[in-house]
């Protein structure tokens, strides 16, 4: 928080520009602040006045202050941070879901990243230069796979990813409800262009996958969370939240939910399914990380086929660059889907798509899946000892854990010293859907794809250490971060 002086000054230049400026008086606030943040009486990171605090300083309500500080969050002067406050932004300090996750860390000094969850490297590279060098002998494919095809993708790609999608499951899935993206992340982003309208409100879980809120702002749709327990989404908490709010979406991660790792059991797979159909929400089924188990009940598609959109692909267990995906959708959706591809890219990329097909007829990716299930046991044999004693949550082929962090401690207080040490880590409030307070956990992944296991042991008992020395202490006695 600013020294008291500082606020004493502040609000005197406050008061100052609310008597003497024209415009709505949240304009005149935000004003004043951006020209302070400018001329550096504001410092980079200061925590500013709560909302109350300045409004009662500057005989305003609360929404003039609150209209006036989102006006500079939105300009990127400031950054909101659950729980915390508001402050002058600077580098590390933004508006977690503003950041997102990104595909690389951008500091110099490469931090060893464990906040992110990617495909750990395996004989990929090897399998793609063999089938690329028979590829390169095959005139006729290489000519058609440089031309336009269909927004869904050519038959043989569609039917390769109806392969992909059968994989371990007893329903048949109809390659003419597959429709092939560049990615997961492409074919969320092309459902929620096809299927929703700026203004619309979806349902998910409380937690979610930080990429569906990003995709959501882009989108100007409304996101609403809905209460979770260790299995994932509670049914009668989305049906209190459908009675409440018009949605149109629900999106949700059955099998390994991010981050919390949980597995819906069938029976309440099937009550979800139930309650969209009273509501007549359609369903956005995600299973990014679920391709990774191999016993995960039925999807939610099989409950209710005629209103979900199953999104998968080949990042987590197979290899992240193909970029690779599909989404499974009923026969009345497709040509939607199809339009919301043709306004994105025009097609999915047909080099890869013919790629990753070869790979799944020739067992080529179950191999590589494999493997990833494989490494992610061995990965986290290596570090489950370190974690013992901490409250936490995981999965035997989940690639992270989420670990709780102990009272009056928070997530962003551990991320922040952690990243001190050189380890990155994601904190609950990423994955948060709206300013609502959050359990405090932190996401922490063991896919890094660089440095060994060594490193990988010492960041996980880096933060074992600070979590246990959390645990004990006494709030104000020894932590920077109060």
């Amino acid at each position: 928080m600013m020294a008291v002086k500082h606020i004493i000054d502040m609000v005197s230049m406050l008061l100052e520009a609310l008597h003497q400026e024209g415009g709505p008086k949240y304009k005149r606030v935000a004003t004043c602040l951006e020209r302070l943040i400018a001329e550096g009486f504001l410092d980079n990171g200061a925590k500013l006045p709560t909302h109350r605090l300045l409004a009662d300083k500057l005989n305003v309500t609360t929404g003039t202050i609150s209209r006036a500080y989102r006006e500079l969050e939105r300009t990127g002067l400031v950054c909101a941070r659950v729980g915390d406050g508001t402050f002058v932004a600077r580098k590390g300090l933004m508006e977690k879901h503003d950041g997102g996750f990104k595909n690389f860390v951008e500091e110099p000094l490469r931090p060893y990243d464990m906040s992110r969850n990617t495909h750990i490297p395996g004989l990929e590279s090897a399998f793609l230069g063999k089938s690329l060098a028979v590829l390169a002998g095959d005139s006729s494919v290489l000519q058609e796979l440089m031309l336009y095809g269909p927004e869904a993708g050519l038959a043989r790609h569609r039917e390769a990813g109806a392969s992909w999608l059968s994989r371990g499951q007893s329903a048949i899935v109809n390659a003419e409800q597959v429709v092939c993206v560049n990615g997961s992340q492409h074919g969320l982003l092309c459902a929620l262009m096809a299927l929703a309208r700026p203004g619309d409100t979806i349902v998910t879980e409380q937690l979610t996958y930080p990429g569906l809120i990003s995709a959501a702002r882009m989108l100007g749709l409304r996101l609403v969370g809905v209460a979770m327990d260790q299995q994932g989404l509670m049914p009668q908490a989305l049906d209190d939240a459908c009675k409440v709010n018009r949605a149109t979406v629900l999106y949700c991660t059955p099998t390994l939910q991010n981050p919390t790792c949980g597995v819906l059991e069938s029976e309440r797979r099937a009550a979800i399914a139930d309650i969209c159909r009273r509501h007549n929400l359609l369903i956005l089924e995600d299973e990014a990380h679920g391709v990774l188990v191999d016993d995960r009940p039925p999807r939610l598609c099989e409950f209710a086929p005629e209103r979900s959109i199953l999104i998968s692909s080949l990042s987590k267990a197979v290899a992240a660059g193909l970029r690779v995906g599909y989404l499974y959708a009923p026969l009345p959706l497709i040509n939607r889907l199809e339009a919301s591809i043709r306004a994105s890219c025009w097609m999915a990329t047909s080099l890869t798509l013919e790629l990753a097909s070869r790979w799944i007829e020739d067992g080529t990716a179950e191999k590589l899946r494999q493997h990833q299930i494989g490494e992610i046991v061995r990965r986290k044999a290596c570090v489950g000892p370190l974690l013992k004693g901490l409250v936490l949550a995981t999965h035997t082929h989940s690639p992270h854990y989420w670990i709780e962090v102990p009272e009056p401690w928070r997530a962003s207080h551990i991320v922040a010293e952690l990243q001190q040490r050189g380890y990155l880590i994601a904190g609950s409030e990423a994955f948060a859907i709206g300013r609502a307070a959050v359990q405090q956990f932190v996401r922490a992944s063991v896919s890094n794809v660089s440095g060994g296991d060594q490193i990988l042991i010492d960041g996980f008992g880096a933060l074992a250490e600070i979590l246990e020395q959390r645990e004990t202490s006494i709030p104000g006695t020894d932590f920077p971060f109060r």
